[in-house]
């Protein structure tokens, strides 16, 4: 796909960080945009700012949580009202979430929950919108996984739904590389794995999963960030709720990639026509150092309550 002019893309996840960021970028190129999101004002600033930006861009927005198929397919029906058509021809499968990390120690409902965003809002959304893609002339689907679905770790701390949720993704796009070439030898994949980006996800995860809701919840994190070598052991309740804070400005703050910069990637790659689309230097170090010693991805030591550097080994 050469140009995304005139095109037609679905965009989930495009309230913030690069789901906005691939609706602005797709929009300038002329290309018409429907996104879902299940922040509406994030959504609404997104809309605000494209119909600013690309004033002559039928844009729609959508609430839509993608780990309900039931909302996935209401979301579909009003995208083909929308841009008035039975033809789609990007579908940007972006949107996720954190949380569930430790499957031993963490909550069951808080683990389903990322696993169902991260996963099932993939397959989902697939399901409710191959037909229409089969139907373009040019179509491509692209799906969102990350460095944590070829290495399900952040160091040492437990990371297992979101890891376990994009390993499916990768694995299910890998798989309709083969499917698409038989059957739909038109419509092309791709899988996203971005590194460290600056996006709002830890953020939105509070939000959507409820974030600290006891005592005994901020206690827990309170322990994880003393396992991770934080010197919090003296902080108060308050005091920890404001660290969780920083850390999530931090992320999106001090990323080594920005959300713009991951955007222009991911569409730069889409049409080349690559499958595999690696974000960030991060991204890159990592899998070749997977690749190149896979038996030595997990060695993570512990050592009292300082673990030993990851960046050493890599």
């Amino acid at each position: 796909m050469e140009s995304f002019g005139n095109k037609i893309a679905v965009v989930t996840g495009g309230g913030t960080g690069m789901g906005r960021e691939l609706v602005r970028q797709l929009a300038k190129e002329g290309c018409h945009v429907s996104m879902c999101d299940v922040i509406e004002e994030n959504m609404q600033e997104t809309y605000d700012i494209v119909k600013s930006e690309s004033p002559d861009i039928n844009i729609s927005m959508h609430n839509c949580d993608v780990s309900i198929e039931e909302q996935v397919n209401q979301f579909k029906e009003e995208v083909l009202l929308a841009q008035d058509t039975n033809k789609i021809n990007l579908l940007f499968n972006n949107a996720g979430i954190g949380g569930g990390g430790s499957f031993v120690a963490g909550s069951r409902e808080e683990w389903e929950k990322c696993f169902a965003v991260c996963w099932y809002g993939v397959y989902y959304c697939t399901r409710a919108f191959v037909d229409y893609i089969i139907n373009s002339e040019e179509g491509h689907i692209v799906n969102t996984s990350s460095i944590n679905g070829f290495w399900a770790s952040l160091g040492g701390t437990p990371h297992t739904s979101y890891s376990a949720a994009k390993f499916a993704v990768k694995g299910f796009s890998e798989a309709l590389i083969d499917d698409l070439r038989v059957n739909a030898p038109h419509v092309d994949v791709s899988v996203v794995m971005p590194g460290h980006i600056g996006t709002s996800i830890a953020e939105n995860t509070g939000k959507i999963i409820g974030g600290i809701k006891t005592e005994e919840d901020l206690e827990k994190v309170k322990e994880n960030m003393i396992k991770m070598g934080m010197p919090v052991h003296n902080f108060t309740p308050e005091q920890i709720k404001q660290q969780i804070k920083e850390n999530a400005e931090a992320f999106k703050n001090n990323a080594p990639t920005t959300s713009a910069e991951a955007a222009e990637i991911i569409l730069s790659a889409v049409k080349k026509k690559q499958w595999r689309i690696l974000v960030g230097d991060d991204a890159k170090a990592i899998d070749e150092w997977v690749r190149s010693a896979p038996e030595n991805a997990y060695n993570i030591h512990y050592n009292g309550e300082k673990r030993e550097n990851l960046d050493e080994d890599i």
